[in-house]
């Protein structure tokens, strides 16, 4: 269960207004976690050391005292968990029909009568059932044991050894304290890992860093919405910049994402998503970059020399003659991107601010350059996910001049060759090869299914236990 909530956690860290991500579970994600739970708690009993259990039996002349330790499970046999979403609650989790082997050294204690031995114990048919409710605590997702019963079918118990006269009776009771000291013992253990995991859970940052700009803010937006076939968390999902975090001049939309029961889980995020991490990159300053002519590539056609640029602003030559050029590249807003039926809509706003560079090394203004330009694409799920975009309209304007006015076209001509022959199909190249979908340490995600709807994107998947092949 611990592992299925930081899965959720980690595709649904945010908050705002209106949730920009969410994530459901469904029945069939619910169905997947019950049988990753069988088979990796029977696999942590088989490797589970018992701590030693000490007490007493009375056997009407007294009290034999005993000492069971060395414990190992050696069999397990369990079922799939019956796991079951109730409405505006939580879940209910049924355990049934677990039958448990363990092998152990005893040790009894009558006056100066000492006896020891090894000895074979069956616990059948155990039965728990449990009740958690999740719900939103300050903003992270919290999780609590509303109700806990165990019962215990039956136990069977082999010792072997033991020749005192004081040690057959102790074998004829001790049968029923054990069932009931295991049966009192279920139900504290589960609330002690339930509420180990509320402090995990509690104690998870709700700030986190991406990278030396931006940060992730991560509370829940609300209290966890359970139906009868799902689980939603609803997020916000939110960027902000590290140096200086402000709210963006949009704000998130109501979107939502029908649960479907073809998948185990299904995480959606809105435009504002993206679009916050854009203007959390631009307020930070990160959204720039300075271009000199020694980051130009020798084979290329055109570099930075006024004497070159004369070609396209023929004063440059008369004004400034063979000089190095440095351009200042910017975003001027923040890029926007827009969802809509299968296509990825991308819009940028930049600026190109062309200097002179002086014998000194200081820089002498020449003119800025606006551009206006707008891409579209579409993204898929192959094996990684992948997409394509181009060009879809550009348009280059005189931003201001300190060299007299010039005209673009020629310019314009130049810099959608450049971003065509050039800048395309280089982020096409990496965008073909794609990026791994994010997942954690021993689970992988499969069936994976990609869609753009209006003004949201969702991915539907489902989750491999790749630790234990499941």
């Amino acid at each position: 269960m611990q592992r299925v909530i930081y899965i959720l956690m980690i595709f649904t860290y945010t908050y705002a207004d209106h949730p920009a991500l969410k994530t459901l579970l469904s029945e069939k994600g619910l169905r997947g976690v019950s049988q990753m739970m069988s088979v990796r708690i029977q696999s942590k009993l088989k490797t589970t050391a018992l701590p030693e259990v000490q007490g007493g039996v009375p056997i009407g002349i007294g009290t034999v005292k005993y000492t069971l330790s060395n414990m190992q499970v050696v069999r397990c046999s369990m079922p799939d968990p019956s796991l079951v979403f109730l409405k505006g609650k939580g879940v209910s989790v049924e355990v049934s029909q677990l039958t448990l082997g363990i092998t152990g050294s005893w040790r009894t204690k009558f006056g100066l009568i000492h006896d020891s031995g090894s000895f074979d114990l069956a616990v059948k048919n155990i039965k728990i059932d449990t009740l958690l409710q999740l719900g939103d605590e300050a903003g992270h997702l919290s999780i609590t044991t509303v109700s806990c019963s165990a019962d215990i079918g039956g136990v069977d118990i082999k010792f072997h050894g033991g020749a005192s006269f004081i040690f057959q009776p102790f074998v004829k009771r001790f049968k029923g304290k054990i069932s009931s000291m295991i049966r009192e013992k279920i139900c504290p253990a589960i609330q002690q890992a339930i509420s180990e995991l509320e402090r995990n859970l509690q104690e998870m940052p709700v700030n986190i860093p991406v990278d030396k700009y931006i940060y992730l803010s991560v509370p829940l937006t609300s209290s966890p919405a359970v139906t009868g076939q799902s689980f939603e968390l609803d997020i916000k999902g939110e960027f902000y910049s590290r140096s200086s975090p402000s709210e963006p001049p949009f704000s998130a939309s109501v979107f939502e994402v029908q649960s479907t029961d073809n998948y185990m889980l299904s995480v959606a995020a809105s435009e504002f998503f993206i679009n916050s991490a854009a203007y959390a990159f631009l307020s930070s300053g990160a959204l720039q970059i300075n271009i000199r002519e020694d980051m130009i590539p020798k084979s290329s056609p055109i570099h930075l020399n006024t004497s070159q640029f004369g070609a396209f602003i023929p004063q440059l030559r008369t004004l400034y003659p063979d000089m190095e050029m440095q351009v200042l590249l910017y975003a001027s807003e923040t890029p926007l991107v827009s969802f809509s039926s299968g296509v990825i809509d991308v819009h940028v706003l930049a600026a190109a601010k062309f200097s002179a560079v002086k014998p000194d090394g200081t820089l002498l203004p020449l003119f800025t350059l606006n551009v206006d330009a707008s891409f579209n694409g579409s993204a898929r799920i192959e094996k990684n996910l992948t997409g394509a975009f181009g060009m879809k309209n550009l348009t280059l304007t005189v931003g201001s001049s300190e060299i007299g006015d010039f005209k673009t076209d020629s310019l314009k001509t130049m810099l959608v060759v450049a971003v065509n022959v050039s800048v395309l199909p280089k982020l096409n190249a990496a965008l073909k090869i794609g990026f791994l979908l994010p997942a954690l340490p021993g689970f992988s995600l499969i069936n994976s299914q990609l869609l753009v709807k209006n003004g949201f994107v969702a991915i539907f998947t489902d989750v491999k236990d790749t630790l234990m092949g499941l």
